[in-house]
């Protein structure tokens, strides 16, 4: 039995049955969620679901019944229907043969998913329960596994795959490609991977009308789409289990993602303004600077990011005095210049530092089989990492975060190295082993500090991580694709990449913009750069396109849904790029800000219904056959369509815009109509933006920090068609709003009437008189 869950009683209104030798468990959660269990041990097959499913199951608006095609549970919305059992195949010919020497692993289960109305969201033609062997070349996982732990099967499922689908999600993979059919993706968290770390979330959407959630935490390939199938294989489990969520829209497909895995939380407002970080800010004296260099120049901005060796030791937990002298003062000072700060905080301990021999004592490392703590030597000599799988060893690390630095007047924590750094498998955890639990790691430690704050502080969470997993998007993290390098490839595939993550039910995602590896020396640009290096060589050396780089970058930064630079350069403010460069950063810098009210209400959307904000085309625009794979533009929020340039030296690109609708040029209030690709002019100092017709955009007045407060200064109506839009604001810090403590302005649009109406909340404005600004209406 799975260790993290238990058997339950059969109820009139799910499947209990048995195939053979396998048992059947099909429940449900909603009435468009159901789920699958199956396994050749029915307490496994009976067991409750794996970690990060929050929700229970649901069985109201449901009914079991049995005819011809077989076992069938109903609802409304879906119809699942297990075939009978089928009498004994008997080979023939040369079957006869083959049988004596090959056979497969596990009885034949027929599985079909349909609407009421017949049609087809999913049928199951095969499932595997294996013993790993050397036929198959995995007999070494059972290295990983002790005396005392359950049984190891590589267990999967394959799927039907029509030709038309398509699918989108899965976590974090870098390869620079949307849609995953045709790829074999393995899931898993690997820093190492070719390509920029991947990152394993086991939720995919698709074109079909339903998203899959694969209830296994091990380490998983999925192969989509070949052979007219889909197969799901993971390297450990004793069953196999899976949700599927049925959805007329994508927005019903995520609110049953959110219903089984929990809500996304506000993040708070500092969230959605403008991070600075670089590797690294060495002393308290350079981050002041830093600070003032902003606020002397006016340039908005929230939040500070204080990186790794801030200490004397790994794992001390403490500031080195000689660089940062007076923490609780710097934050103080900061605090009154209007800045939020975070602090990265590792889960490793070294022997020589004050906690590891506490951490050694109560048995809270990750470990080996005999119980000593998982190290990387000899070549990693940054100790071991804590198990925060255990609940005790989680209460504990957040006491020491808190002591530590709580107390010194951080807002927020960089949870670095969730993988964990040190690969579990081979190793093991409070939960079980480490092959097995493989992806779990990042789940529980950001939560370590999301239960914290929920518990010990007013103010809203807000942890960096690097890896996520099903349900980490409720523990008020934000996470970016690791320590990819600075290039224009890389730059170009982050598109993709970044649509993908979020289509995995995780709203929050950002890159480092510029990269965070260090720079070559020297390097050749393709073309003439469009910005002149000169006056930046000691940041960036002979690298002479690098400033024409990171502006490209900061431009697609600015339409991220969090808004962080960071990396490897000697500088990495705004003003470090040179004199042709530092305008154009400080015209998205300005921009973010000014766009705040519509995307502090996409925040809250995003809250509300688990849907994600920054969002590929095919979730707006699913009627468009030509936007199933174009992964190098995308939609921010409901109105604006970003189309980022990302290759060096051009200045115009290629955009399609979507069918069914007309679209206006942001920067020219030019208006084109749907369905063609066009050519667009793309200066360097402009990155191809288009309002959908039909389209209220609340634009902010300068602020140089959201701890101001803003007014909305204009309401922008792109017309063509009716328009809503709910303009939200709250305090920003607290978590109020759980308790009702927000205001709702709706905005709509009277195309007909030619009219903006609004209800609800008072809204605070510059001026009403100029408030409204129809585009491409005389004034």
């Amino acid at each position: 039995m799975l260790l993290c869950c238990a058997v339950r009683a059969a109820s009139s209104q799910q499947l209990n049955l048995t195939r053979g030798e396998a048992t059947v468990l099909v429940e449900p959660y909603a009435p468009n969620i159901v789920r699958v269990s199956l396994s050749l041990r029915r307490e496994d097959a009976l067991a409750a679901p794996g970690y990060g499913i929050s929700a229970k199951p649901l069985a109201d608006g449901w009914s079991a019944e049995k005819g011809q095609s077989g076992d069938v549970l109903r609802s409304s919305r879906v119809v699942v229907t297990v075939a009978p059992e089928g009498g004994k195949w008997v080979p023939t010919g040369t079957q006869t043969d083959i049988a004596k020497f090959f056979n497969g692993s596990t009885p034949g289960v027929g599985l079909s998913i349909k609407t009421p109305e017949g049609v087809s969201l999913l049928q199951m033609h095969g499932w595997q329960m294996s013993v790993p062997n050397h036929k198959d070349g995995n007999a070494d996982v059972l290295y990983d596994r002790r005396p005392t732990d359950p049984p190891f099967f590589q267990v999967g499922a394959t799927f039907v795959s029509p030709q038309d689908e398509h699918y989108y999600g899965l976590g974090q993979n870098q390869e620079g490609y949307l849609d995953r059919r045709g790829h074999v993706v393995r899931c898993a968290h690997d820093y190492n991977a070719p390509s920029g770390q991947s990152v394993c979330v086991p939720f995919v959407v698709t074109n079909k009308g339903y998203g899959i959630v694969w209830d296994n935490p091990s380490a998983t390939t999925v192969a989509f789409g070949f052979n007219n199938s889909t197969r799901w294989t993971s390297d450990v489990g004793q069953r196999v289990s899976f949700f599927v969520i049925a959805g007329k829209t994508y927005e019903e497909i995520y609110a049953g993602y959110r219903a089984l895995t929990g809500e996304t939380p506000m993040l708070p407002k500092s969230a959605y303004g403008y991070i600075q970080c670089k590797q690294r800010y060495t002393s308290q004296d350079e981050l002041i600077a830093v600070a003032k260099g902003y606020r002397d120049r006016k340039y908005p901005i929230d939040d500070l990011v204080i990186d790794w060796f801030h200490y004397t030791k790994m794992g001390e937990m403490d500031m080195d005095p000689a660089k940062w002298p007076d923490p609780v003062g710097m934050n103080k000072q900061l605090h009154g210049m209007n800045f939020h700060t975070m602090i990265s905080v590792w889960p490793r301990f070294v022997p020589e530092d004050r906690y590891y021999a506490t951490v050694l004592k109560n048995d809270w490392f990750e470990k080996l089989a005999d119980g000593s703590p998982t190290n990387g030597l000899p070549y990693d000599r940054a100790g071991s990492d804590i198990d925060t799988t255990n609940p005790e060893a989680a209460k504990w690390y957040w006491s020491i975060v808190k002591e530590n630095y709580v107390s010194k007047g951080f807002d927020a924590f960089w949870a670095d190295e969730t993988e964990p750094d040190l690969p579990p498998n081979g190793s093991y955890f409070h939960v079980g082993p480490g092959t097995q639990f493989f992806n779990v790691y990042p789940l529980f430690h950001t939560r370590a500090f999301y239960n914290g704050f929920r518990k010990d502080l007013e103010t809203r969470a807000l942890i960096l991580a690097r890896d996520s997993y099903l349900g980490a998007q409720h523990n008020g993290t934000i996470f970016w694709s690791s320590d990819i390098s600075g290039n224009w490839d890389t730059l170009k595939r982050q598109i993709p990449t970044g649509i993908n993550f979020v289509a995995s039910g995780m709203p929050y995602w950002s890159t480092d913009i510029g990269g965070w590896q260090y720079l070559p020396g020297s390097h050749k640009p393709d073309r003439p750069p469009l910005l002149d290096p000169s006056d930046a060589r000691e940041n960036i050396g002979h690298y002479d396109d690098y400033p024409e780089l990171y502006v490209r970058w900061f431009e697609y930064g600015a339409f991220q849904p969090n808004f962080r630079s960071h990396g490897s350069r000697p500088q990495n403010e705004v003003w470090s790029y040179g004199k042709q460069a530092e305008p154009i950063l400080v015209k998205y810098l300005r921009l973010r800000y000014q766009l705040m009210p519509y995307l502090y209400s996409l925040a809250h959307l995003a809250h509300e219904n688990g849907a994600p904000f920054m969002r590929g085309l095919f979730m707006d625009f699913g009627d468009d056959p030509k936007v199933v794979d174009i992964g190098d533009e995308y939609m921010f929020g409901p109105a604006l369509l970003v189309a980022p340039v990302t290759e060096q030296g051009v200045t115009s690109r290629q955009v399609y815009l979507p069918k069914g609708v007309d679209w206006y040029n942001y920067w020219t209030n030019e208006r084109l109509h749907g369905g063609q690709t066009i050519t667009v002019d793309a200066p360097i100092d402009v990155i191809p933006l288009f309002v959908k017709a039909g389209s209220i955009l609340p634009l902010g007045e300068p602020v140089e920090s959201t701890n101001e407060t803003q007014r909305v200064a204009t309401l922008r109506v792109y017309p063509g068609a009716d328009a809503d839009f709910d303009l939200y604001r709250d305090d920003g810090i607290t978590y109020n709003y759980e308790k009702g403590q927000f205001e709702l302005t709706h905005l709509h649009w009277a195309e007909a009437a030619r009219k903006l109406s609004r209800s609800g909340a008072a809204m605070p404005v510059v001026s009403e008189k100029d408030l409204v600004e129809v585009v491409g209406s005389k004034r």
